[in-house]
């Protein structure tokens, strides 16, 4: 075994608030989730488990896994953990549905004298709304992305960890509100068609192969930091530059496109195509029920009849 390879094999870290953060936010949505699969295994089905689960578990290898203790020493690892961050982790905790197993997963004393309050809030159910506009989501994320790649914050982050964290959690919670409008997790409500995610996923895709095309092709190291740091494998900075831009160029695309098709082929999909007489007279927020009309040889049965 080379000594890298030992050097990575010893480099799992365990930060305890972010750890127990992770492990508090399983127990929940599991103690939630079994609840709501008894009541509801048609909405919740085991794979939205094993999403959340999975969402959690690359959070976790993003930062307690020698991804994390290279970081500062490979771009291209680097490059690696940001996209676990903001393309891998995000979407599949927002497959889990999470927002009502982890309400049902509280304790009910915590629920009624704190959590309560909150949802009945105006002024945090306007923010929330804000929040939820896929605008509002795609400038955050092109925001965090653009920014924290700045020769001036990247490196201060690389030189902080107190600015390292916060660069994170930055790239987290812009990928969550993201996400949000292209998973659409169960019960919230879409605010632009569903046809609308296509040129959403397109457009954040162009603006990530331009930053990516920048690593790539500029020529010159971005990030003097690495310079100064011990090379491994004997890595030239520029190479190693290259690697991380191609890296955020070919997996990074997949990231949007992949989804992005399948919300095409969703949308052309024969079960999508409902006779528009069918559902005259409905309206949204109320249980559809098509109208019902005299068969041959029985009498004409009264509405809402079984």
């Amino acid at each position: 075994m080379t000594s890298v390879a030992q050097l990575a094999l010893a480099s799992w870290t365990i930060p305890p608030y972010f750890t127990a953060t992770v492990i508090l936010s399983a127990v929940i949505y599991g103690r939630g989730f079994r609840r709501l699969h008894t009541q509801m295994p048609q909405r919740f089905p085991l794979r939205r488990l094993g999403t959340f689960m999975g969402g959690l578990t690359a959070l976790l290898i993003a930062i307690s896994s020698p991804l994390a203790a290279f970081d500062d020493l490979l771009l291209q690892v680097h490059m690696v953990q940001h996209m676990l961050l903001m393309f891998v982790a995000p979407p599949l905790i927002l497959l889990g549905a999470p927002q009502i197993p982890m309400l049902r997963g509280l304790p009910l004393a915590a629920v009624k004298p704190l959590i309560r309050p909150l949802l009945t809030s105006r002024k945090l159910a306007r923010i929330v709304d804000l929040l939820a506009n896929p605008a509002v989501g795609w400038i955050a994320l092109c925001a965090a992305t653009w920014g924290w790649h700045a020769p001036g914050p990247y490196q201060v982050a690389l030189r902080s960890e107190t600015w390292h964290k916060v660069e994170h959690w930055c790239f987290l919670m812009s990928a969550l509100l993201f996400w949000w409008p292209v998973v659409q997790p169960w019960p919230s409500r879409e605010r632009w068609p569903r046809w609308t995610m296509v040129p959403y996923l397109l457009l954040a895709d162009v603006q990530n192969t331009a930053l990516s095309a920048l690593f790539t092709f500029c020529g010159r190291v971005i990030y003097p930091y690495y310079e100064t740091v011990p090379r491994i494998a004997g890595t030239a900075p520029l190479s190693d530059q290259i690697v991380a831009g191609v890296i955020m160029w070919v997996p990074g695309s997949l990231f949007f496109l992949i989804p992005g098709a399948v919300i095409v082929f969703n949308l052309l999909s024969p079960r999508n195509h409902i006779d528009p007489q069918a559902i005259s007279g409905f309206k949204p927020g109320r249980t559809f029920a098509p109208p019902v009309r005299s068969l041959p040889n029985h009498p004409e049965r009264p509405a809402g009849a079984c």
